[in-house]
């Protein structure tokens, strides 16, 4: 018999749930990360981040504007200038992310043991080869500052 109850976090119509699902998305926690020093312009965000398409970069954004966590600040200029930034609500999921990041640093190679003996095929793959290899995680000269937070790589020197 389970001991959880209605309303127990990550359960049907839990707002923990909500929360999990909206950071779960590939590029929802980079792009936040990505924010976290100020507003940036689209090209801007695009090159800071790396590895991610135009057309998912403004998919993203504009996810994120939708659940209140990004501001679109659009100005009257020519040629037209458009800035993106975290709301304040979009501010409280940078600490989250340090947290992870930390987990990250702490356990990925902990997770990547586990998958290299598991019995199971995993989809995870092309992510264990790139850890593995040094092509995501190990080279740090290939990833932009918010791929390095994000993946656990940023400097812990001051």
């Amino acid at each position: 018999m389970s001991s959880f109850s209605p309303g127990d976090p990550f359960l049907a119509d839990c707002p923990a749930r909500l929360a999990v699902e909206l950071i779960a998305d590939k590029w929802t926690v980079v792009v936040l990360y990505g924010l976290s020093q100020g507003p940036v312009r689209h090209g801007e965000l695009l090159k800071l981040i790396g590895d991610i398409s135009r057309k998912m970069l403004t998919q993203t954004l504009r996810r994120l504007e939708a659940h209140g966590l990004v501001r679109r600040h659009a100005y009257a200029e020519v040629p037209p200038r458009v800035e993106y930034e975290l709301t304040p609500l979009g501010a409280t999921l940078i600490d989250p992310i340090h947290m992870l990041t930390e987990w990250a640093r702490a356990n990925g190679d902990a997770v990547l043991d586990a998958l290299d003996a598991s019995e199971y095929p995993s989809d995870e793959g092309p992510l264990r080869l790139r850890l593995k290899t040094g092509a995501g995680a190990g080279h740090q000269r290939h990833a932009s500052p918010a791929q390095q937070e994000t993946r656990g790589l940023a400097s812990q020197s001051p």
